[in-house]
């Protein structure tokens, strides 16, 4: 498929806006349901709670099962996605004065997110004061990332923990960009691919680096099932620095596909939407 010059600039710009608005490809619609498969102990230092971003079903399971291990004692830091990481002065002092979730979504909560999916969880951490704590990357942090690379949104003891002085291995790179292309409909210019890989990798080594600061603190993460995946996302990061964690990642996903991406997967039947691809299509 051809475009023209102007249609390519118009698609470029919608693309690039969705995904530094969320770093998180769109989803399958393959329709199954399961019972979700979580380690029996609480061993495990860092769960990683995956999630597609509007599927109703997948929000409500996902904050039974970690409603059901708080209200058993315990006490985690929750890090979520859906709060950029430069806003956490403000999550905190919403921390502090809220008295409901509503409050600390006012406070703190971005435009692009359908909060109400998430007030639960929100609301969980003030009944239970848990800390809140913002992983994602600001749209104008993303932005640098996608000009000038993984490494300019770190310090140096990040670089230098996490490798960023060098190429990113060749297989993270090879199947971010996978997921990029087709999560975008196969319609991505080629010139926007690179950037948004290291926007994307740039999200999830933040994710891990404030992971790894809540220690010993035990850590849930709530983010996109992308996120989460151990062969590429989160989990893989949390693993290149010493000391190691024990990490479990669940995948709340439209299909049946854990291609080892997972620890386990609850799949999800498919939220009603558009197609996703239809805008881009045309």
């Amino acid at each position: 498929m051809f475009f023209t010059y102007t249609a390519q600039i118009r698609l470029t710009s919608g693309l690039l806006a969705a995904v530094l608005a969320t770093g998180c490809a769109i989803g399958s619609k393959t329709a199954a349901t399961s019972a979700p498969l979580l380690p029996n102990s609480n061993t495990y230092q860092v769960l990683l709670l995956g999630e597609v971003h509007d599927n109703a079903q997948g929000h409500k399971l996902r904050y039974d099962l970690l409603r059901k291990r708080v209200e058993a004692g315990w006490q985690p830091a929750i890090v979520m996605e859906q709060f950029d990481r430069e806003n956490q002065d403000l999550l905190d002092k919403a921390q502090k004065k809220c008295l409901d979730a509503q409050c600390v979504i006012q406070v703190a909560g971005g435009a692009r997110w359908d909060w109400q999916l998430y007030y639960p969880v929100i609301q969980l951490a003030l009944t239970h004061n848990l800390p809140l704590i913002a992983g994602n990357l600001s749209r104008a942090d993303a932005s640098r990332v996608v000009r000038d690379g993984v490494k300019s949104s770190f310090d140096a003891k990040s670089i230098q923990d996490y490798k960023l002085d060098q190429p990113l291995p060749a297989a993270i790179r090879s199947a971010q960009q996978q997921e990029i292309v087709t999560g975008h409909c196969n319609m991505l210019p080629e010139m926007m691919v690179g950037g948004m890989v290291d926007a994307q990798v740039a999200r999830d080594i933040w994710m891990a680096k404030l992971i790894r600061d809540q220690r010993p603190r035990d850590v849930v993460l709530i983010a996109g099932n992308g996120h989460v995946r151990k062969d590429i996302g989160v989990g893989y990061w949390l693993n290149q620095v010493a000391p190691a964690l024990t990490v479990y990642s669940v995948g709340f996903i439209e299909g049946s596909d854990n291609g080892g991406r997972y620890d386990s997967i609850q799949t999800l039947a498919a939220q009603q939407r558009d197609d996703p691809c239809k805008q881009v299509k045309k």
